[in-house]
């Protein structure tokens, strides 16, 4: 394996973090449901202030022809360039407290070395835990408060915070490599699986980036300024109620969500909250043709 340091270059500025700050993580381009990760990176980028510390390398971590740079036309010609990123910054959250936070994309090549990368990186400036947080989309009922399930090794978040925990398989995520090897050194971390509504999923769901926030604040002591989100979070609830008091059929599967996860908060030994006792999950087929209405009235009032 070659070097994983050369996998990342420091910046001047590297030298003046403290040692003993929090890590928090979040990649995009794998099960990003409701856009909780993209919205927390660009939610703690555009309201807090940072610092960059250390970039990635994108020619070595990431498949262009799946994830190409978007460019910029100007009349006649190409103004500008700007190809993804994969960062470490120092953040201050609004009570100017310091914290590393590693945003971006997730890297399509490298896995190994680029983990060992960021095992050095912990090393370097010993953080004192890892956070991360990513979202699935489940048959779960947006009039309901989301949910997450928890894994690594902090027992208290898990205990009080974890409403779903399974024994299953799935496909991975880079940063849940990195969780089983801070696991195995015994290192502080804790991985946050937002469990997004699956007619929801391909929305930006401002709720999510509130639950994904909510998160990391209850693993880090972190405090973010969230009116903004929650109050958007609001707006968009709202829309899509509208959609479904005005549509009986709609109303009803809402409703046969709700009891189910009703009953599985309730303490019913169900296998899971997303199941019946037969384990058959209900058909969204019909709530996710209505809702493409609700989402294309919304983009174009974003758009306008």
């Amino acid at each position: 394996m070659h070097d994983p340091a050369e996998l990342y270059v420091l910046t001047e500025d590297a030298d003046g973090v403290p040692e003993g700050l929090p890590l928090v993580a979040g990649l995009t381009g794998f099960a990003d449901a409701g856009s909780a990760v993209s919205q927390l990176n660009e939610f703690v980028h555009e309201t807090l202030d940072g610092t960059l510390i250390a970039s990635f390398d994108a020619d070595e971590l990431l498949d262009y022809r799946a994830r190409r740079p978007v460019f910029t036309f100007d009349q006649d010609h190409i103004s500008e360039v700007t190809p993804p990123r994969l960062s470490l910054h120092l953040m201050r959250d609004d009570l100017g407290q310091s914290f590393l936070f590693l945003s971006g994309f997730e890297p399509d090549f490298q896995w190994q070395r680029f983990t060992e990368a960021l095992l050095g990186v912990a090393r370097r400036f010993a953080v004192s835990s890892t956070t991360w947080v990513h979202a699935i989309p489940m048959p779960v009922p947006h009039t309901r408060p989301l949910q997450v399930t928890v894994s690594g090794n902090r027992a208290d978040l898990i205990e009080s915070l974890s409403v779903w925990r399974p024994v299953t398989q799935a496909p991975a995520n880079v940063l849940h490599l990195f969780e089983h090897r801070l696991h195995e050194a015994a290192d502080p971390v804790a991985g946050f699986v937002i469990l997004v509504p699956h007619y929801l999923a391909d929305t930006e769901f401002p709720d999510a980036a509130v639950t994904a926030l909510s998160s990391i604040s209850s693993a880090t002591g972190l405090i973010f300024p969230t009116d903004r989100l929650r109050e958007q979070g609001r707006e968009f609830l709202l829309k899509v109620e509208e959609q479904v008091a005005g549509n009986h059929e709609l109303s009803r599967l809402v409703g046969t969500l709700e009891e189910r996860h009703d009953t599985y908060m309730e303490g019913n030994p169900l296998p899971s909250p997303l199941t019946d006792q037969d384990g058959q999950v209900p058909t969204a087929d019909d709530l996710a043709a209505e809702l493409e209405k609700f989402l294309a009235t919304r983009r174009l009032d974003d758009d306008a």
